[in-house]
């Protein structure tokens, strides 16, 4: 599943998921665009960038909000700048703002649809038209079980998610005739700093719904994310690939 010499944009890649598929795609041979939000994010960057330079492996830090068009654009330009193409888009940036239904403000609804679903509208609608020019490139969305199945206090991000896959879906059959394939990854419960903050009756209580019986971890996601931006899975698009443990079958 070699990726040598391909470019790829990760949103959100600063910490967390995306961090992880960063460091698996040097591992495997691409130049990396680390993607940040905001200044307080800029040293989580650099890190990561740090990180990938060990691996003997090219990469930048980019600070760019995907709410914002005007940034994304910027971040385009600055990849082409640097690596002349851009390969791969990995929509990895999203955030919650969990609160049952009849609590939540709409600012935690508008937020949690601003970054989840619009930023992955306004990162793709700007990588497309390099990757049209081109013929050939590959998105992968990062997606997540409970836009399959729904879950408590979480009515915004499963809205979120429930619409990216079907963003997937459509925009692969548009881009399909040009040689870009698009799919997402659902992972489940996967152990990061936001899992890390649970009680361990919480934990035990979300294992006992998982058939494997045990929590995923970052680098299960980022080898789906790796198998769907390499060779291997040329013919693969429109998919939707769940990485939860069993617990959504």
């Amino acid at each position: 599943m070699q990726i040598e010499d391909k470019v790829a944009i990760i949103t959100g890649s600063s910490r967390g998921i995306g961090r992880e598929i960063a460091l698996k795609f040097a591992a495997n041979g691409a130049k990396i665009v680390v993607n940040y939000p905001v200044d307080g994010e800029a040293e989580n960057a650099e890190a990561v960038v740090d990180e990938i330079k060990d691996l003997s492996a090219e990469a930048i830090a980019v600070k760019a909000d995907v709410t914002d068009s005007e940034e994304v654009t910027a971040l385009i330009k600055e990849t082409r700048k640097e690596f002349d193409k851009i390969d791969i888009l990995v929509n990895n940036a999203g955030i919650t703002r969990d609160k049952l239904l009849m609590r939540m403000r709409e600012k935690d609804w508008d937020s949690v649809l601003d970054v989840n679903l619009k930023g992955a509208f306004n990162t793709t609608k700007a990588v497309s038209r390099v990757m049209m020019k081109q013929r050939e490139g590959t998105i992968i969305n990062i997606a997540s079980v409970v836009g399959l199945m729904g879950n408590a206090g979480q009515a915004n991000y499963s809205a979120s998610k429930a619409g990216l896959i079907g963003f997937t879906k459509s925009v692969a059959r548009e881009m399909a005739k040009r040689n870009i394939t698009v799919n997402a990854v659902a992972p489940g419960f996967i152990e990061t700093a936001m899992t890390d903050e649970l009680s361990d009756d919480v934990i035990e209580e979300m294992t006992a719904n998982i058939p494997l019986e045990d929590l995923g971890q970052p680098e299960d996601v980022a080898d789906t994310v790796l198998f769907l931006a390499s060779d291997a899975a040329k013919y693969i698009t429109g998919e939707v690939i769940r990485v939860d443990g069993g617990m959504a079958m």
